[in-house]
């Protein structure tokens, strides 16, 4: 079970990475995520890290849209690394991808890496919120979320051919045999 944080502390998020608390409830909180630029309700039962307390407390008596906006506005500015991007390996940089098909009388395609790099981070990321879903999904059984998550982790082991590609470890897809 996590621990209380105000709204305004900076957290991270197994899934869904940096975000910022705007709103708390008895059982979840209200987290803005950079990654997908949305806020998520997220249980407070799941493991979330701690990045930088607010020594705010929750508002109390009626706030407006505006005052909401521009606190959060300033929270993002202050709280998030809004620069973080996913490195590739240096030895890929400016390198190029080539297709080529078995049938000679076809044409080969090239694709710039850090083209197909972006997609491939884009799809880890998706991967990532679609297995957070299934796992706050009020509906589904603990036993099919068992279920769709070893679909996931099959996925996972599949893409880690493309782990080549990540400068940092950290951020490489992990399958059976890893964290996620």
């Amino acid at each position: 079970m996590s621990t209380e944080f105000n709204i305004g502390s900076t957290i991270e998020h197994p899934g869904f990475g940096k975000g910022v608390i705007v709103g708390a409830e008895p059982e979840y909180y209200v987290i803005w995520f950079k990654v997908q630029k949305s806020t998520k309700i997220i249980n407070k039962s799941e493991e979330i890290q701690l990045l930088e307390a607010s020594a705010n407390r929750p508002i109390d008596g009626a706030v407006t849209l505006d005052q909401i906006e521009d606190a959060l506005e300033r929270i993002l500015d202050r709280r998030l690394d809004t620069g973080e991007t996913i490195p590739l390996a240096t030895r890929w940089q400016k390198g190029t991808m080539v297709l080529k098909p078995g049938d000679a009388t076809l044409q080969s395609k090239e694709v710039p890496i850090e083209t197909f790099f972006h997609k491939i981070v884009m799809v880890r990321d998706k991967l990532r919120v679609m297995e957070q879903k299934i796992n706050a999904h009020k509906v589904l059984t603990d036993e099919e979320k068992v279920e769709l998550q070893q679909y996931i982790t099959g996925i996972y082991g599949s893409l880690t051919t493309f782990n080549v590609l990540f400068k940092d470890t950290d951020d490489q897809f992990k399958g059976a045999g890893g964290k996620e």
